[in-house]
């Protein structure tokens, strides 16, 4: 028997070609899409989640507020995680990570290799997290100084083998340090919110040790097992009064914790979920870069919503084709068929027809993956899917998708009485449903919402890659490393400067671009500072180049120069700073910085420099000072010239004249700059992936629907053209109800696209206004897009041959 239904089945799918081929398309689409995406979620939720003590580890951040400047940091001081530990039994262990060395450069063979992916830890790092050894002893590999831990590949890259033990490489730092091989690790997993290749002492971190008041660590804890991580977070005011404000009080006027607030300032520490870290952090001095929750859901909405899409097409277009089988009914209940032989026969027809549709999208996933992982920035796999929690969900999803589709002519035309039948009386009853259309509305509405959000993420891309940035970052070459250089780097900066189509250079480790260094201290208008005086900005060190290379503007005042001896006490300011400082005229005023050690410096303010963005678009333009001096660990040049290959290799010729050990590395600012909207512009390119996909599903049923329609009045068309209407009359006729549809999806989806994207655009301090023609261009397309979809068929059915249709009449 069920072969028969099988056998039947497969006929009327390949009877019915078009209407087949609309329903397995869409739905395999669709099912395709919903794959993808799935795959991409459960992929961003499985951050940090290998480690065997993820759900008891917490990362210790800190949340500053002075002087009206904020800074939320991912990190904090470097005694925290041991005062906690010795102070609380909750915490069984914590360790730090320090990474403001920035990358090394390690030797291989004769030449060195700039490593960037690498940090100092303390000892107890193996006994926080769960990273497999390969070879060695990893709860004692990093107990002394001068060690070193490897992953695999790093290990393999150096010696050519994982059997390392007790050999050395040697760094650049303090001229040359050697460091053991103690442990090798498997490589740390792509899905971690840190990714190292190697792993350095802690004890070789050169720093003034014990200051609760300089955050500049990585902290994680592990709590004892049922310790509630919202009660333990209130021990911070404790630590806070008992470590924090005896040391402040070195330097600041202030006798507690409620006098500082009282003045408008926090200081907040709180406890971050290693497993949320990735989708829920957006802090200063993250390890790496992380998304956003907002993604997951928005991705997950979409991912639903295509295949509500698909599913509501399938359902639509197997109910609407169910009306043309009424007589098949009929007479086959007249020969004996049972109702029960019935239900089962059109439910083995669409979930047939369900089934082969998930093979296809499997097929059609599996070939556009790597595109998609392209687009995504990730490296996914299908067989992902065997190990995830959606995979019986998405295997039974189209069984039941068949099953729901098959059940209305299943059940309600195998109730029909087959003499009411075979006279036709059911026909006219189901050419109009209030269901289907209640269903195309929903699936335009869904369309129009992807379109809306597409011009929108794309309108703030372009925003913020041609917004004013107060800086040019245009045609500027950026040589990294240029430390290495050390007495020959004044050498290197003048045989530069002196090549063709190289116009200003100025040694700049400090700039405004992601993955650059950021300096920040406490600052007063007065030698005592206090709660009400004092405030936190930025500190960058540049030379008299600076300004010009990097097109910023003087507004008043002058820029640094090397004639004046008195520059080494001198600032700059950035207007934001000189707003804090209330001076309507602050040239000659004085700055006074804590210089660690309760020792107030004095600063003598000699220009005003215009606002420019040196943070993400996300925040405001906060205080910013320079200071005169040379940050030497990176160089940068303003170049002109149509041959840019050619330059950069006259450049690295003088490199490997002066220094041919070490690593020549270079990036262009432009370059860099659009770095910290990566996650935008993939999302952007997604998103328009997907909103094109939701479109070409609906039109798929649209298209079918106005097919089903425009047979169903085949006689009444017939008639109209017999008695004089013209094909004009005729195809508004047939396309009028749908772009009814099509206008009323828009009347809903215009306020909840408007709120969606409301939220996503309160992410960015400076972003793009929601004007209402991007509305009206997503309805207009949508409206267009119907209007060909529907006139297709509209216009093959008024311009048939009525003789056809009426000569049976």
């Amino acid at each position: 028997m069920i072969r028969n239904y099988l056998k039947v089945a497969w006929r009327n799918l390949v009877k019915n070609k078009v209407f087949s081929f609309i329903n397995i398309a869409g739905l395999a689409i669709g099912l395709a899409c919903f794959t993808l995406i799935g795959l991409y979620v459960a992929d961003e939720l499985s951050y940090d989640r290998y480690h065997t003590k993820a759900s008891r580890i917490y990362r210790v951040d800190s949340d500053i507020l002075f002087g009206g400047t904020e800074q939320k940091l991912a990190v904090c001081s470097d005694p925290m995680g041991a005062t906690l530990k010795n102070d609380y039994p909750e915490v069984e262990q914590f360790t730090r990570l320090y990474t403001s060395q920035g990358a090394k450069r390690v030797k291989k063979g004769n030449v060195f290799i700039t490593e960037q992916d690498v940090a100092n830890a303390d000892s107890t790092f193996f006994a926080v997290f769960t990273f497999p050894s390969v070879a060695g002893n990893t709860s004692t590999a990093l107990n002394e100084p001068n060690t070193v831990v490897l992953t695999a590949s790093t290990a393999e890259k150096y010696f050519g083998s994982i059997d390392v033990i007790g050999k050395t490489i040697e760094t650049t730092e303090n001229g040359s340090t050697l460091y053991k091989v103690t442990a090798v690790i498997e490589d740390m997993p792509r899905n971690s919110h840190f990714i190292f290749d190697m792993l350095f002492s802690m004890d070789n971190v050169d720093y003034g040790w014990g200051n609760y008041l300089s955050h500049n660590f990585h902290t994680y804890i592990v709590l004892q097992r049922k310790t509630d991580p919202k009660k333990f977070a209130a021990n911070f005011s404790q630590v806070i009064e008992k470590y924090i404000v005896p040391q402040a009080k070195q330097f600041m006027d202030i006798e507690s914790m409620e006098e500082f607030e009282k003045a408008g300032n926090k200081l907040e520490y709180t406890l971050m979920p290693l497993t949320d870290i990735h989708l829920r952090s957006d802090k200063r001095v993250e390890t790496g870069a992380n998304s956003s929750i907002q993604y997951v859901y928005i991705f997950s909405a979409v991912a639903i919503f295509i295949l509500l899409i698909a599913c509501i097409n399938f359902m639509n277009l197997s109910t609407a084709r169910s009306a043309n089988r009424a007589k098949e009914v009929g007479i086959r209940k007249v020969l004996g068929t049972e109702r029960g032989t019935l239900i089962r026969q059109f439910l083995t027809e669409s979930t047939l027809t369900a089934l082969i549709s998930l093979g296809i999208s499997l097929a059609i996933a599996w070939t556009v993956l790597p595109v998609f992982n392209e687009i995504s920035g990730k490296d996914l796999s299908l067989t992902q899917l065997f190990g995830s929690r959606f995979l019986i969900a998405f295997l039974l999803l189209p069984i039941i998708v068949g099953l729901l589709a098959g059940s209305y002519p299943a059940f309600f035309l195998s109730s029909f009485q087959p003499i009411m039948v075979l006279k036709g009386k059911l026909g006219s009853g189901m050419k109009k449903s209030y269901l289907r259309s209640g269903l195309v509305v929903f699936q335009f509405a869904i369309s129009i919402i992807l379109i809306i959000g597409t011009i929108v993420v794309y309108r703030q891309l372009n925003y913020i890659q041609t917004k004013k940035l107060g800086f040019n970052k245009d045609q500027v070459l950026i040589i990294n490393g240029t430390g290495a250089l050390r007495e020959q780097g004044d050498a290197f900066m003048n045989d530069v400067l002196a090549m063709k189509g190289v116009t200003s250079g100025t040694f700049s480790g400090y700039l405004p671009i992601a993955s650059s260094s950021r300096s920040d201290n406490t600052f007063s208008k007065e030698a005592v500072m206090s709660s009400e005086n004092g405030f936190n900005m930025q500190v960058w060190t540049i030379d008299e180049n600076y300004i010009g290379t990097m097109g910023m503007e003087i507004k008043q005042g002058r820029n640094f120069s090397k004639d004046f001896g008195s520059d080494s006490t001198a600032m700059l300011i950035n207007e934001s700073t000189a707003a804090r400082l209330g001076y309507s005229d602050p040239i000659g005023k004085s700055v006074y910085a804590n210089d660690g050690a309760g020792v107030m410096t004095a600063y003598t303010i000699v220009g005003v420099v215009k606002n420019f963005h040196f943070e993400s678009l996300r925040q405001s333009i906060g205080p910013l000072s320079f200071v005169y001096g040379r940050s030497r660990w990176a160089t940068s040049f303003r170049v002109n010239t149509t041959n840019i290959q050619g330059l950069i290799k006259q450049i690295e010729t003088k490199w490997k004249t002066l220094v041919p050990s070490m690593p020549f590395s270079y990036r262009f600012m432009d370059d860099a700059f659009d770095e910290m909207y990566r996650t935008e512009e993939r999302v952007g390119k997604v998103a328009i992936s997907f909103a094109v996909l939701a479109i070409l599903i609906a039109c798929l049923g649209l298209f079918g629907l106005a097919t089903y329609m425009a047979e169903q009045r085949t006689k009444e068309i017939g008639v109209r053209k017999v008695l004089g209407a013209t094909v004009g009359s005729i195809v508004s006729m047939l396309s009028r109800d749908f772009l009814k549809l099509v206008a009323i999806s828009s009347l809903i989806a215009f306020p909840l696209a408007g709120w969606v994207m409301h939220v996503w655009l309160r992410d960015f301090a400076y972003r793009v206004e929601l004007g209402w023609w991007i509305f009206l261009v997503a309805g207009l397309l949508a409206l267009v897009i119907a209007i060909l979809t529907v006139s297709f068929q509209a216009i093959k059915a008024a311009i048939a041959n009525p003789v056809k249709s009426l000569r049976t009449e």
